[in-house]
């Protein structure tokens, strides 16, 4: 009886590798494998792009910080207090999904713009030097990566948030928790699941965009994205732009498993 438990066991273990093994060998036949002649372009990715690399990861994590941090708050107050208005608020961070990505960016580029309305306010605050700038800028590209992913940390934490059973926070204040015990001990790790699904939808997009660097930013806020967008259509070196690619999601592949690994994935469905 026990060699045939320890047999279903093995057998157990092996079956999530035997389902996904036809797609691992397709991926390694059809796309590794033949990105293996390229090795040039793998070297040049750390040589000649390393800024632009690690400038992608430095905007796309600084983005996805930002969104958690504006994007938190709203999903709470949705989730908890927004009452007859929360069907209002989740419409109206849905919206910007009616226009497409081009557009939405654009419409910033018009806003932040030396004669816009954000530079004028700024200066009168006195927040910004009478001949600084907004557009062109890392806080330009910054704003607008954070602004166009913004949703898609939104729409998770407050799914998650939804989820929490309010009689959970009810007896945590019956055990003499004040609100913020309540929020850091019951709320916060339930979310957690959120968090983590929404920073995926931000950071990984993020990281490969290259619109808003075009648009928002200058040659100096140039991320990986425009580089492999440039090689692609304009330079036509498909083997450098498919070795820069292929580089690029695999740091990413590292980093997600990495993140997941630390917060776990299992309440993410």
């Amino acid at each position: 009886m026990a060699g045939i438990a320890a047999g279903g066991g093995r057998r157990s273990r092996l079956a999530p590798w035997l389902l996904v093994a036809p797609g691992i060998l397709w991926l390694l036949a059809f796309y590794f494998i033949p990105t293996l002649p390229w090795y040039d372009g793998y070297a040049r990715t750390f040589t000649d792009y390393h800024e632009h690399l690690a400038r992608s990861f430095g905007y796309a994590l600084t983005a996805t910080i930002a969104a958690i941090v504006l994007g938190y708050p709203l999903a709470y107050v949705m989730a908890f207090r927004a009452g007859k208005l929360k069907n209002l608020l989740l419409g109206l961070v849905i919206l910007p999904f009616f226009t497409t990505f081009l557009v939405r960016t654009f419409a910033w580029k018009t806003i932040l713009n030396d004669g816009g309305p954000v530079v004028h306010l700024l200066g009168w605050l006195h927040l910004l030097p009478p001949a600084g700038r907004i557009l062109n800028t890392v806080v330009a590209v910054i704003g607008g990566i954070t602004y166009n992913f913004l949703p898609f940390m939104i729409l998770p934490i407050y799914v998650s948030l939804e989820k929490i059973d309010r009689r959970l926070t009810e007896a945590a204040q019956d055990l003499y928790c004040n609100p913020r015990q309540a929020f850091l001990k019951v709320v916060l790790p339930l979310s957690l699941p959120g968090v983590l699904a929404g920073s995926l939808l931000t950071f990984i997009p993020a990281s490969g965009d290259f619109l808003n660097a075009e648009l928002l930013g200058s040659p100096n806020q140039k991320m990986l994205g425009s580089v492999i967008q440039g090689q692609f259509l304009t330079v036509r070196d498909y083997p450098l732009a498919a070795a820069l690619s292929f580089v690029l999601m695999t740091i990413i592949m590292i980093l997600v498993i990495s993140y997941t690994r630390v917060l776990g994935t299992e309440d993410l469905a």
